[in-house]
């Protein structure tokens, strides 16, 4: 039996790269997504590096053509491509940049979906798992985080419908959320950030490498169970008590 084939989306830093060189363990082929290619090299030279932009159709759809070309099939798609856009009061929030991060943060996982999903429904043996990166943001915010935080609501609607819509194909849909994992993207929570009263204060981290025990969990479920919801956080963050 050959092996399971993944996408990565994101994979050249932070929690994409512990997830795909985690799944890669495992025994997967996965396809490495990501703006940099000399990143995705680094992440794993044995893996199927592909230079993607999430937020454009075309790059998406040469994707999943160089994945499908090499390997003939898609088991798992990780949506884990985001940034966290721009910072300040809703009415400082340059429209542009607002644009920028749901290009990146929704549409690109709509995206990567969209073409995982016609994979998968296609395919003999027909069926697979997307999971998407939703963030503890998807269901509390920090403060000055508008664009971001709507991104992250919006994932888990996203990965409601996917899931529902998925049934009728083998296709299960679920979510993690995730709160300050240690990673190049988190470096500054971890020396002190903004809280919902104003002041400044450094927040615990753990280590990257549970996100991708996590992952792998789900991903090693037989297609007849998923895990709709996951939230992994750091033990004392302000996530309950945020705000």
């Amino acid at each position: 039996m050959s092996a399971p084939v993944a996408v990565v989306t994101g994979a050249g830093s932070g929690l994409g790269r512990v997830i795909a060189r985690a799944l890669i363990a495992d025994g997967y082929r996965v396809a490495l997504a990501g703006r940099r290619a000399r990143a995705l090299a680094e992440t794993a030279p044995e893996g199927l590096a592909v230079p993607t932009d999430v937020s454009d159709p075309d790059s998406v759809a040469e994707l999943f053509d160089r994945v499908t070309a090499a390997w003939g099939r898609v088991d798992l798609l990780v949506n884990n491509a985001g940034v966290f856009g721009p910072a300040g009061a809703p009415d400082e929030i340059p429209v542009g940049e607002w644009r920028s991060c749901v290009d990146t943060n929704l549409t690109g996982a709509f995206l990567c979906a969209r073409a995982a999903f016609g994979v998968m429904r296609r395919q003999e043996p027909r069926g697979g798992r997307i999971i998407n990166n939703g963030s503890v943001s998807a269901h509390s915010p920090r403060p000055g985080s508008i664009a971001y935080t709507a991104t992250k609501h919006a994932m888990t609607g996203l990965t409601k419908s996917l899931s529902l819509d998925g049934r009728p194909y083998r296709i299960a849909c679920g979510q993690i959320d995730i709160g300050n994992a240690a990673t190049e993207m988190t470096a500054g929570i971890a020396a002190g950030t903004r809280q919902a009263d104003g002041t400044l204060r450094p927040e615990p981290t753990f280590d990257a490498a549970h996100v991708a025990n996590a992952v792998r969990y789900m991903a090693g479920l037989p297609l007849e169970a998923n895990v709709q919801f996951l939230t992994l956080t750091a033990t004392t963050m302000p996530f309950l008590g945020r705000g």
